[in-house]
């Protein structure tokens, strides 16, 4: 069957327990996708655990162990039908150990709500999820003031969360006056679907309005074909299924592909056999579009998370070194030549090593070539090498392909993206 309104993925994140999961499964029973019935059910569960409340949540969160620490730990994905759009929710988790899956979540959105609890505001992981939403290439924002029942709908509870945020986003780079900060109530319901007489000073959209709201992001067909693997399943009798979201170019059935960097770390060629979304088979798929995809000529040793599906007649590079733009969030000390973090590029997570710092601009705008060391709010030239096999692309060839996160010991410690690199075949070819 094929699509018939266009396809947005949108992203919740923010803070753990800010009531990320259960806006959305309370939303998703005001639009009928939950049953009543099945409600029900979850709630008789909620009480069992103890967690009086949490029957929307685990709408969304579908793991037992989930279920008794009342934590997302994994991706959830739902998907919601608007006026405009066929929206594929994505519940990433906010817990400190699960940022991993965050940032793998946010290189899948294209658009993302940003959940900050009106009575707690501005926590430490609100201030890293708006840096990694942003590095990650998330354009479009809106901030949902969650929990106003906690702080009795009042107006000055939202406009001093509405402040605090705001300077936030304005340091990574977002524009607040061009943002909708939304105040709701997941658990009551509060301008989830509709308006709310509790909040007759709010005169904004509801939270199913903002979807439609979304710019529909400008899919980079004309790109060669990059499919980031999220995950790769064994199907009994179908075999191995990868999924993830078409970064760019277009995928169809029969199209020649090659799997970097692969077991072999130099790429496994294959065939796609079919493309499918939502269970339903596509004729082709697109960037933006979440999808599994069987492989002919690919078994489950050879592909993994953090590989790339890529067009066999453009394939990715496998990198040597790449030079990279980077600004530093909030690293662990100071960074100096030889400090090697794991880089999280696309799907993947890999160590790398600072070979060079060739050039920083401190914040106060002074530039220092070859400086000695990197700390907090610089904006950096670096060399960078591998520990692993890694596959990416410059800023120029493909952006969507050319961002980083770099993190240590849970943290996010900088944010970049790729200027040059160096592939190691061509290394080969000069020795």
């Amino acid at each position: 069957m094929a699509k018939t309104k266009p396809v947005i993925n949108v992203a919740f994140v923010g803070h753990v327990d800010h009531g990320k999961s259960t806006t959305i499964g309370h939303l998703m029973f005001k639009c009928g996708n939950l049953p009543q019935q099945k409600l029900d059910k979850l709630r008789a569960e909620a009480e069992k655990h103890g967690k009086i409340g949490f029957e929307f949540a685990y709408y969304m969160d579908r793991f037992k162990e989930e279920r008794e620490r009342g934590v997302t730990i994994d991706l959830s994905y739902e998907k919601l039908i608007t006026q405009k759009f066929e929206v594929t929710i994505i519940d990433a988790p906010g817990h400190r150990d699960f940022v991993k899956n965050m940032i793998t979540g946010a290189s899948q959105a294209d658009s993302a709500f940003l959940c900050v609890a009106a009575k707690e505001g501005v926590q430490p992981q609100t201030k890293e999820h708006v840096w990694l939403l942003k590095t990650m290439g998330v354009g479009d924002l809106a901030v949902l003031i969650n929990k106003m029942d906690t702080v009795e709908y009042k107006e000055a509870a939202y406009e001093k969360v509405k402040k605090d945020v705001s300077d936030i986003i304005k340091q990574a780079g977002y524009k607040p006056d061009e943002i909708n900060f939304i105040p709701c109530s997941g658990l009551k319901g509060d301008n989830l679907k509709e308006k709310s007489d509790n909040l007759p000073w709010y005169k904004g959209p509801s939270v199913l309005d903002q979807f439609d709201l979304f710019k529909l992001p400008e899919k980079p067909t004309e790109l060669p074909l990059r499919m980031p693997v999220q995950d790769a399943y064994e199907i009994k009798g179908i075999g191995t299924v990868p999924v993830g979201k078409i970064e760019t170019g277009v995928m169809k059935p029969g199209q020649k592909i090659v799997v970097l960097p692969g077991r072999t770390g130099t790429g496994i060629q294959g065939e796609v056999k079919t493309v499918e979304m939502h269970h339903e088979a596509l004729p082709f798929a697109e960037p933006g579009d979440n999808v599994g995809v069987n492989l002919r000529g690919i078994g489950k040793k050879d592909i993994a998370r953090g590989d790339v599906i890529c067009d066999a007649a453009k394939p990715m590079k496998v990198v040597e070194e790449f030079t990279a733009q980077i600004a530093i969030i909030s690293p662990l000390g100071v960074i100096a030549v030889g400090y090697t973090p794991v880089f999280h590029v696309h799907t993947a997570q890999v160590p790398c090593k600072f070979i060079e710092l060739i050039s920083k601009t401190a914040p106060d705008g002074t530039k220092t070539d070859k400086p000695d060391f990197l700390k907090v709010g610089d904006v950096a030239r670096v060399k960078i090498k591998p520990m692993g096999n890694l596959v990416l692309e410059t800023q120029g060839d493909n952006p969507h392909m050319s961002r980083f996160a770099i993190r240590d010991a849970g943290t996010t410690v900088a944010a970049g993206v790729c200027i040059e690199l160096k592939a190691k075949t061509e290394l080969k070819a000069k020795a």
